[in-house]
């Protein structure tokens, strides 16, 4: 009997990368780092979308006072069309703050706003993205998806979340596993 591959179960902490099949949807070039996957669904952050706004503009919002020129300046992420309102921060570091889930050993998903105030005060981790909104996948959803080839998956890196420009994310995670989009149609997946 020949040895049968098992499917990965759980999918924290992986990246889907969207192929080109998904061209005309809202997934279109996304990379979206899942946070968490159970047996009722998965939640992730598209971490390759800039928003309309900058953290110094939540920060104004919010009014927390403080924060360089440089974390002002640093575009909020669009992570997905579920609670459009509502904040994340994806970061390293062993800090801990209320509301937070642990994606991985090092890497959290804070929601507090504990975090955003002592990133505007100096501290808080050394590595952060901000995001309004998230991606979620109802029990079953996720791996219905991949089984008809909408996404890649990818082991998610610091090197991707934290310092590569988000306009460069989409293809380097796909190249982080041997695949080069420029050698695949856009009709891909498509008979």
């Amino acid at each position: 009997m020949p040895a049968m591959l098992t499917p990965v179960s759980n999918f924290a902490n992986q990246l889907l990368i969207a192929l080109p099949s998904l061209a005309g949807s809202g997934f279109s070039r996304s990379v979206a780092l899942i946070c968490q996957h159970d047996e009722d669904g998965a939640m992730g952050i598209v971490v390759n979308r800039a928003s309309e706004y900058t953290i110094g503009e939540v920060l104004g919002q919010m009014g927390v006072e403080g924060g360089s020129a440089e974390l002002r300046a640093r575009p909020v992420l669009a992570g997905g069309p579920v609670h459009p309102e509502r904040g994340f921060v994806i970061h390293d570091g062993g800090m801990h703050w209320d509301s937070s889930l642990e994606i991985a050993d090092g890497l959290y998903l804070t929601t507090s706003r504990e975090i955003l105030e002592d990133m505007a005060g100096g501290g808080g981790p050394e590595h952060a993205v901000v995001a309004l909104g998230c991606a979620g996948w109802e029990s079953g959803q996720l791996e219905q998806e991949l089984a008809e080839n909408d996404w890649l998956t990818a082991p998610a890196d610091p090197e991707l979340l934290f310092q590569l420009p988000l306009e460069t994310r989409w293809e380097a995670a796909a190249g982080r596993i041997g695949v080069d989009f420029t050698h695949l149609a856009d009709y891909a997946g498509h008979a």
